[in-house]
């Protein structure tokens, strides 16, 4: 799920939803008929088709129309979800199904989805053909000396021409998946004496051999690690095309529905019942498995976000935007998850706390690691506001210290923590500190209740608007702070990244308007500046047509953020005061990235109050430029963001095995160079609590640890002490 700022509940009526479908005057005919299982004339795709159409044209907040021109854009959102890869399809084939282009706007309302029928005709006689060549290719040994390339990225190949073309593109890519295999067995090998000699058993060699007959033995073995490298890709492969064979009726439907869906924009999407369940799990809070929001992009799985405090979180091995490639339970044989469906994954990766998993993932710089997590229940406590003081000692500066993973309130419970009181709380205990100065840390935080980005913005300045919504309608509602309680009035800093969203942004965009705080961090923050209401569609269904149901859920964009000044947070995000190397600035992650996302727009901005600074901000910004550029953190920060971002653009791949193992060896290597952790050693990281217990100490100690190897934290308290 992408982040979502709070769940409203709907109180529209079912007639708007189905624009038609049901609303009907009290003598007139209803014009689809009863729809009950005893007619004949209409279908659940019928009814859900078109209660999708009313709602879309109806709620979502870019006013668009489902007719030819729009389904033209899902056609090729359909495309990509059905072979995004350019795997299964030739030329010929797209060109066949290219005949729906503009007509699935047509098929949503009518329920007759025959483009579902024509792609899997075409893919049910492809498959037995794949099966085929993998077969033929893998039986016997490759030829890893023939120079050839791999082109890697999909939107970087075309379909082939014809199914020639298409085999070779299959001869490529399973030798390819051997080489990676192939190298993965012999490092384990090299790596463990034990599992050498078991080696050496299996290729009949047990005798004590002679350097020569060494030779001859390494030799054997090799060739038989090169079988069991086809012998696994083969057995993966199969099981993928097996998976596209069983493919359920609803995940060809989620297709479908969701290609004419986020052509409104990423975040609109419709949820299949399965979908529905899980999403009402997340929103529960209930989380119990590795804490990692994940996403489907094309024939792949991708880490969205890491919940704080989750066993993912622990680990410190999973980060945003990671691929996983494959899921293995304990000990047990790999499980490929490419191609897989999201919510199939999702039960692969899930477990009983205290259970292991092992993911295989593909990092941004193309380094494929296991990272195994030990299932567990959200430590609750780790994902809560957490302040903290700091000093350096070569300023004498006491500043305060305080990070907000995400804004979180219990809507059931209104005496229930919230992360307003808990910031206001860590706020009076540093005040009894006598801090200088404060840094806010937004950093990685996905957003959460709007209330609270409304009210933690309003513990830093007198009163006035915080943010402006905007709805579909054009209507425009000003939420400000009407609390004149000011309880910090000293200099401040805030900090975001390019996982910074939503509520986190408006934050903020708030204090860098009324120049209330210097805002640092990397170029943008994430850019989603939209609210989604989530539509169970189960309501909206006539209760004769109960049996119809479960129809899912539609999470629709409503919404969209303005800032005080007028600029929306949407798409551009948040531009800092003072821009930082960022490690993750080689990712390309944030609104601005993604197909048919919303774009910037701008309102007339509202009064407000500036805050009068006793520095000059010109000036601050200045030095701290001469510093950041004096230092070899950021220096390193800077040289691994360039290697990462050369890396990613390589994406044909060597397929001689020199080749592979000279570009894996690198990427091996510069990674575990560029990641080394320096810890600053001016900087004094000071706990508020007590920290009696072994356990609480080992934690805290942990914790400080990740602040002296952040150079951000040491310049922000370079950046506080010129403002003071």
């Amino acid at each position: 799920m992408k982040f979502l700022p709070l769940l409203f509940v709907l109180t529209l009526s079912p007639a708007v939803l189905a624009q038609g479908l049901f609303s009907r005057e009290k003598d007139e005919p209803n014009p689809v008929g009863t729809l009950t299982n005893k007619n004949p004339n209409y279908t659940r795709e019928m009814v859900l088709g078109n209660i999708l159409k009313g709602a879309l044209e109806n709620l979502h907040l870019a006013n668009k129309t489902v007719n030819d021109d729009l389904s033209k854009e899902a056609f090729k959102l359909y495309l990509e979800r059905v072979d995004y890869g350019k795997q299964f399809f030739t030329e010929a084939d797209v060109k066949s199904l290219s005949t729906y282009a503009d007509k699935m706007d047509d098929e949503l309302v009518s329920g007759r989805l025959t483009i579902l029928e024509a792609t899997s005709k075409l893919v049910n006689k492809r498959l037995p053909q794949v099966e085929g060549w993998i077969t033929e290719i893998l039986a016997k040994p490759l030829d890893f000396k023939k120079k050839e390339t791999l082109e890697t990225d999909p939107e970087k190949r075309k379909f082939s021409k014809d199914e020639k073309e298409l085999r070779a593109l299959w001869e490529r890519s399973l030798k390819y998946d051997v080489m990676g295999r192939l190298a993965d067995l012999k490092e384990e090998r090299d790596q463990d004496p034990a599992k050498k000699a078991e080696e050496d058993k299996k290729v009949g060699k047990k005798k004590k051999k002679s350097s020569a007959d060494g030779e001859d033995l390494k030799k054997l073995n090799d060739v038989a690690l090169e079988a069991k490298a086809r012998a696994k890709t083969a057995e993966s492969f199969k099981k993928i095309l097996q998976r596209l064979r069983d493919e359920k009726a609803s995940d060809k439907l989620d297709k479908f529905y969701n290609a004419i869906a986020r052509v409104y924009d990423p975040h609109t999407n419709y949820l299949v019942p399965e979908e529905k369940e899980d999403f009402d799990i997340d929103m529960s809070g209930k989380l119990e498995g590795i804490g990692a929001i994940l996403r489907e992009e094309g024939s792949y799985i991708k880490v969205e976000r890491i919940v704080p405090g989750s066993a993912s979180w622990k680990t410190k091995e999973l980060d945003s935007e990671d691929t996983i490639l494959k899921v293995a339970q304990g000990s047990d044989e790999p499980v490929d998850v490419v191609d897989m469906p999201l919510r199939d994954a999702v039960k692969l990766i899930r477990g009983k706390k205290g259970s292991e998993v092992r993911l295989t993932v593909k990092k941004p710089n193309g380094l494929i690691k296991t990272v195994p997590i030990v299932r567990d229940v959200v430590e609750i406590e780790e994902s809560y506001v957490k302040g903290t003081i700091l000093e350096l000692d070569t300023t004498k500066t006491k500043v305060g210290y305080i990070n907000v993973p995400k804004f979180y309130r219990d809507f059931n419970d209104r005496l229930g923590r919230n992360c307003t009181d808990d910031v206001r709380k860590e706020l009076v205990r540093m005040k009894k500190e006598n801090i200088q100065g404060l840094i806010l840390d937004l950093r990685n935080n996905g957003g959460g209740a709007l209330e609270d980005a409304r009210m933690i913005s309003g513990l830093f300045i007198e009163k006035g608007p915080i943010v402006q919504v905007k709805a579909s309608t054009g209507s425009v509602e000003i939420l400000a702070d009407q609390d004149p309680t000011i309880e910090f009035d000293k200099p401040m800093v805030v900090l975001i990244n390019r996982f910074s969203a939503s509520a986190s942004e408006i934050v903020a965009a708030a204090l860098q308007d009324y120049g209330r705080a210097i805002v640092v961090g990397g170029e943008f923050s994430h850019g989603k500046g939209t609210v989604q209401l989530v539509v169970d569609l189960d309501n909206y269904v006539a209760p004769m047509a109960k049996a119809y149901s479960p129809l899912g859920a539609l999470k629709i964009t409503i919404q969209k953020f303005f800032r005080v000044n007028g600029g929306s947070t949407q798409y551009k995000g948040v531009t800092p005061d003072i821009i930082l190397p960022d490690p993750y600035a080689h990712l390309e992650s944030g609104e601005q990235f993604l197909k048919h996302s919303i774009p910037w727009a701008k309102v007339k901005a509202v009064p407000f109050t500036a805050w009068k600074p006793s520095f000059n901000k010109k000036k601050v910004m200045a030095e701290s430029q001469v510093r950041v550029k004096k230092n070899p953190r950021f220096q390193r920060i800077q040289e691994t963001v360039t290697w990462y971002d050369q890396r990613r653009k390589l994406t044909s791949k060597d397929l001689t095995m020199d080749g592979f193992l000279k570009d894996r060896k690198e990427v091996k290597e510069r990674s575990e160079a560029l990641e080394k952790e320096e810890e600053s050693k001016s900087l004094t990281v000071k706990s508020l609590d007590s920290l009696k217990e072994k356990v609480a100490q080992e934690k805290f100690e942990e914790y400080s640890k990740t602040m002296r190897v952040d150079p951000v934290i040491e310049e922000s308290m370079l950046i506080i002490k010129d403002m003071l």
